[in-house]
């Protein structure tokens, strides 16, 4: 695995890795990136549920309206509704990343 010296991950750099792992050129690696997700963008849009099996799944979800407040004077502001991406781990994933998963 070919070390990254700074707190994100980028495209490149997971293409990097699967050149260095597997022998695939960058340039293929980064089309596989790019085409995973737009098949996860476009089954989002759609409201489809994605299971990677020993990764984990993708869900979207709604969060509702509610009221927040700035810390700094306490004004309140409405926060609008949206849909939001989440990700669950699957168990195997867990176990390999030593996690307890709780």
């Amino acid at each position: 695995m070919v070390e990254v010296n700074r707190d994100n991950l980028k495209k490149k750099d997971i293409a990097t890795n699967i050149n260095y792992n597997i022998g695939i050129p960058n340039t293929y690696a980064e089309l596989i990136i790019n085409d995973l997700l737009m098949i996860l963008k476009f089954n989002l849009k759609k409201k489809l549920d994605i299971k990677i099996k020993n990764f984990g799944s993708f869900k979207l979800k709604n969060k509702a309206k509610r009221t927040g407040r700035n810390p700094k004077n306490k004004k309140e502001y409405d926060i609008l509704s949206r849909n939001v991406i989440t990700f669950k781990a699957s168990k195997y994933l867990n176990k390999k990343l030593n996690f307890n998963g709780k």
